[in-house]
């Protein structure tokens, strides 16, 4: 083995922005929503099929969800599965001007 010096670098909190996808912050919100749908359906033990008799939401959107395959999928639509599972969603905005966000980064 080589013993290479590895860089460590400090992400920023969302890892889409760290790969500078296009549209990082969306992408981060849906992932933290699949995740809450996905410990919901844990923690009632529900299967998809079994989520879909609760919801009337698609048992193929739930293995969607599960997969992390979120690209069919709009924020506002994750948020209403969410309360379809009996819980709300909170949203905390907090701005900051993007030249000045990229040049800490």
């Amino acid at each position: 083995m080589k013993s290479e010096k590895l860089e460590v670098v400090r992400g920023s909190g969302n890892v889409f922005r760290d790969l500078r996808h296009e549209n990082a912050d969306v992408e981060q919100f849906k992932a933290i929503l699949a995740a809450e749908i996905i410990k919901a359906l844990d923690r009632e033990h529900l299967t998809v099929r079994a989520a879909h008799a609760r919801t009337g939401i698609a048992a193929a959107d739930f293995s969607r969800i599960r997969n992390a395959d979120l690209g069919r999928f709009t924020v506002d639509r994750l948020m209403s599965i969410v309360n379809r599972l009996g819980s709300r969603v909170e949203v905390k905005i907090r701005l900051h001007r993007a030249a000045a966000y990229e040049a800490r980064t």
